[in-house]
């Protein structure tokens, strides 16, 4: 993550859950995604900004 990128908080966690299964979300911060082990989906974080769309999220393997 280069230094002029947001950080993602953390605290969001809390609040957000994934959008297909409403499970909650793992934080990868290497990967910069949140992670939805049930809907086998991980969502990108841009900017610090979680992008919560289905559409958006890449399929795991």
């Amino acid at each position: 993550m280069s230094d002029t990128q947001p950080a993602f908080d953390r605290r969001m966690l809390e609040a957000l859950v994934c959008p297909q299964t409403h499970a909650n979300l793992e934080y990868d911060a290497e990967a910069q995604e949140l992670i939805s082990k049930p809907a086998g989906l991980a969502f990108p974080i841009r900017n610090g900004i979680p992008i919560m769309l289905v559409d958006e999220a890449r399929r795991l393997d």
